[in-house]
């Protein structure tokens, strides 16, 4: 049997993994809760390891799995339908989840490696040797103070409460102890901080040491666009600022070399409690390829993006460790991340959750521009959504125009506010408006897929097809975060060109079984494809649970959906599945 493996040692053997054991890993991380992957994603991780260990790794292509997993016919093209390369970065990011919390104490290490599909497999014991410097190595992180993790839980039945505590630790030899910004009384809670080092030379050529010099600050550039965390640079005065502040600490290290033609940037997250690596990676480029300023540019997006986005690697950091004891501080910015929870499948409970908690935390913290413009998205939600409030649609969107320009009026460059500002005026029916007001969050931060994809949904709604649909297929393979309102963005892009196959499979990859809309994508897409039972129970689930959306269908459509023929292909698909719509 021939394995694809990275640089590896079996602990205390040198002895590569057997079939068995790789078999074995699979079995422990599918069974595994942590592996928070739908059923096609499991199924792709379960393909790629069979064919590897059958020594069949060069087979394993986008086509291949496309057609052997998914389904796809002959006619797949990679270039056009991205669903192997979405479902590739679905499974990079669950089993790094999996590894995070419930597989810390694995041996056997599963990873795919991104520019490819073939899996690869290390025993711990080199994996953390590879990922952890010299610098880590020699430096043993001293921890003067301790005071425990605080992490996020579920606000209400649907709505991830996510959490965050107290935590301070020394790094490079006592220099960092913590760090301390003040909170209320400039109207902010404590958010998250990241202390960025300076990167570490390893090849000492006048090129590495000039791309070295530049990558902190181009890191630190891009991560201070993302306003759910704080960046910090000075150490010294870190430290001296520490005592009084409830928000976590941690330090992004890196290490660049340059050889052979190529650049190798190597990174990784430092966590705050003991010091160890909470997360690291590699980035690879061919300097005859990129020119420096370019390279600097795309590696530091890509760091910036894995890291500070929401989703992103700090956010996810304090997941597996609840407490009951909650700071104050705390409570308001738990309630900023109990949004992104309430996203993942855009349920009226945790929607109704998550608003009440916001509207208090702009009480609290008036100031918190980025609590104003989550609270501005919720107002919005109840609009295009059809939730059940006791107020006018209207009421709600002069609400969210009235949160978001408070959002903007604080902090300018705050993109979601942006993203709240350019989603109210396009429900006003200012398209134009909306859109310029999305190109400028995208250009002020063009690595938040968050933003990325809502923009991109907007501008392919309005009729830019293609440049939107691509910008909402991008950001789902950057985004760490659960994906359903962005495929099912994405089965309205297939739907519209015409693939009613790919819009049924993206509708049901969403599973968003709370949403009405959701379900009037489905209902459509049925009909369509002319699956009339499975129609039939669809329009049901919206009689029952969403009448007022049937009796008033064509102007939603028309509110959503800015072109009068693409309006007339979404009905048309509506009137096939059995609803009753007016000619006119």
């Amino acid at each position: 049997m021939t394995i694809a493996v990275e640089r590896r040692s079996h602990p205390g053997s040198g002895i590569p993994p057997t079939e068995a054991e790789v078999r074995a890993q699979l079995a422990r991380v599918r069974s595994s809760a942590e592996f928070d992957a739908p059923d096609r994603a499991r199924k792709f991780l379960t393909y790629v390891i069979e064919e590897t260990v059958a020594g069949r790794a060069d087979r394993i292509k986008a086509y291949s799995i496309a057609t052997e997993v998914f389904g796809r016919d002959a006619s797949f093209d990679a270039q056009l339908d991205p669903v192997v390369r979405i479902e590739a970065g679905r499974v990079r990011r669950a089993l790094e989840r999996y590894y995070l919390v419930a597989g810390q104490a694995d041996e056997l290490v599963i990873t795919i490696p991104k520019g490819g599909y073939v899996p690869a497999f290390a025993w711990r014991a080199q994996a953390t040797t590879e990922r952890v410097s010299a610098t880590l190595q020699s430096q043993a992180p001293q921890r003067l103070f301790r005071r425990g993790w605080h992490s996020w839980m579920w606000l209400g039945a649907a709505a991830l409460m996510l959490l965050a505590g107290l935590v301070f630790f020394t790094l490079d030899s006592g220099k960092v102890v913590g760090t301390y910004v003040e909170s209320g009384d400039d109207g902010q809670p404590d958010i998250p901080k990241l202390l960025v080092m300076p990167f570490e030379d390893l090849s000492g050529t006048p090129q590495s040491k000039m791309v070295t010099r530049g990558f902190a600050d181009e890191v630190i550039g891009k991560v201070a666009k993302f306003r759910e965390i704080v960046v910090l640079t000075d150490a010294n005065a870190a430290q001296s600022r520490s005592g009084g502040d409830n928000s976590p600490l941690y330090a992004l290290r890196g290490t660049v070399r340059i050889e052979g033609g190529r650049f190798r940037l190597g990174v990784r997250v430092i966590r705050s409690d003991d010091g160890s690596v909470l997360w690291a990676n590699t980035y690879d480029e061919k300097l005859d390829a990129l020119t420096i300023l370019d390279l600097q540019a795309n590696a530091a997006a890509a760091v910036a993006t894995a890291i500070a986005q929401p989703y992103g690697i700090v956010f996810q950091a304090n997941a597996p460790h609840v407490s009951q004891i909650i700071p104050e501080d705390w409570d308001a910015y738990a309630c900023t991340l109990a949004y992104y929870g309430y996203r993942s499948d855009l349920n009226p409970k945790g929607h109704s959750a998550v608003k009440d908690c916001l509207e208090k935390t702009t009480e609290r913290f008036p100031k918190y521009a980025t609590a104003w413009a989550l609270l501005a998205l919720t107002y919005i939600d109840e609009l295009r959504f059809r939730y059940s409030v006791d107020r006018s649609p209207r009421n709600s969107l002069d609400l969210a125009m009235n949160a978001a320009r408070r959002a903007v009026e604080l902090d300018p460059q705050n993109v979601r506010g942006l993203q709240a500002e350019m989603l109210a005026h396009y429900f006003r029916g200012e398209v134009e408006t909306a859109l310029t007001v999305g190109a400028r969050a995208l250009a002020i931060n063009p690595n938040d897929t968050e933003l990325s994809a809502e923009y991109g949904f907007r501008l392919a709604l309005s009729g830019n097809w293609n440049p939107g649909c691509k910008l909402i297929s991008d950001a789902i393979t950057q985004n760490p975060g659960l994906l359903g309102y962005f495929e099912a963005a994405l089965a309205v892009c297939s739907y519209m060109k015409g693939d009613y196959a790919g819009a049924e499979r993206w509708s049901r990859s969403a599973d968003l079984s709370a949403n009405p809309i959701f379900h009037l994508i489905l209902l459509a897409t049925l009909g369509k494809l002319g699956k009339v039972e499975e129609a039939r129970r669809e329009l049901h689930w919206l009689e029952s649970n969403a009448p007022d959306l049937l009796s008033d269908v064509a102007p939603q459509v028309k509110v959503r959906i800015q072109r009068r023929e693409d309006q007339l292909h979404f009905i048309e698909g509506l009137r096939q599945a059995g609803v009753s719509i007016p000619q006119n």
